[in-house]
């Protein structure tokens, strides 16, 4: 089938030994199968945006969700941060691992994507099916009225009320679409255009809870289907964790794609030790033919 963006390519180079027999087993113990599936930050990382966890990702220490509340520094910090990495993080596109999920699931192979990701890289590839767990930084909410906004107006605002504000391009682009900036006294944060409330982008921050109705849509996932991929993600959330138990009390076939340990793997009927989207692109090869 074809794409909006770019068709899904066959994996560039053929796997080493190790690598082909973990894919082998992999499509064992899915073909035939209908699958969910999770994906983290490393199915991004292709695409340039870093991971939190990953082997070799800088040490970071996110904002969490009392601070941005707590306090209007913190607010003006992250906001500054976030603004300088916005334009970066906007212009990332799918890669290959999203376009093979693009096609397992047009094939009827995979049911839906769940996502830990807030790069919205899934449906730009034209996933049908994705419930993103943790939102979506394109989507900007009002923490007293609820009122949402296109991040991309919001920019715009934030670019007006602030001109001084500009990115070198040197600064290091976080997971979150953000750039680490350290002093930030002089910036001016939107407010809601309807009740002059605190503007959040809409994602879960750390010491956030995941919306409920999001969970619950990914269970549903989870539980109409009889296998589940995890990509790139080392579980270290909850919510994976929750997901993967999920799976495992009935039994499922498990199959973890993630360079390095994660907290799932041994659980997992198969563990892949590879870049998530290269074997994605792998497995879909396979699962296709």
């Amino acid at each position: 089938m074809s794409h909006p963006v770019a068709p899904v390519a066959p994996a560039d180079a053929e796997p080493d030994s190790q690598l082909l027999a973990q894919l082998d087993a992999a499509v064992d113990v899915l073909r035939g199968h209908r699958i969910a599936v999770l994906t983290g930050a490393g199915v991004s990382t292709d695409s340039g945006i870093p991971d939190y966890r990953g082997e070799g990702a800088p040490v970071r220490t996110p904002m969490t969700f009392s601070q941005f509340l707590s306090d209007l520094d913190y607010r003006k910090r992250y906001w500054a941060g976030s603004q300088l990495g916005w334009a970066r993080f906007d212009s990332a596109r799918p890669n290959a691992g999203h376009y093979s999920l693009v096609d397992l699931e047009a094939s009827g192979v995979v049911n839906g994507i769940i996502t830990q990701n807030v790069d919205g890289l899934h449906l730009r590839a034209g996933s049908q099916r994705v419930v993103d767990l943790h939102g979506t930084m394109d989507r900007v909410r009002c923490l007293q009225c609820g009122q949402l906004y296109a991040r991309t107006d919001v920019s715009d605002r934030i670019a007006a009320a602030n001109p001084w504000l500009s990115d070198p391009g040197a600064t290091e682009l976080g997971p979150d679409g953000d750039v680490e900036i350290t002093s930030a006294s002089d910036f001016i944060i939107p407010e809601c255009t309807v009740c002059e409330g605190v503007l959040k982008p809409d994602i879960v921050f750390f010491g956030e809870f995941i919306p409920k109705e999001k969970f619950i849509e990914a269970s549903a996932l989870v539980t109409g289907a009889s296998a589940l991929i995890i990509a790139g993600s080392s579980l270290v959330v909850n919510s994976g964790i929750r997901l993967l138990e999920q799976a495992t009390r009935r039994k499922l076939p498990i199959v973890i794609i993630n360079r390095g340990i994660t907290k799932g793997d041994g659980r997992a009927t198969v563990k892949i030790n590879a870049g998530a989207s290269e074997t994605l692109a792998h497995l879909h090869d396979r699962l296709s033919s």
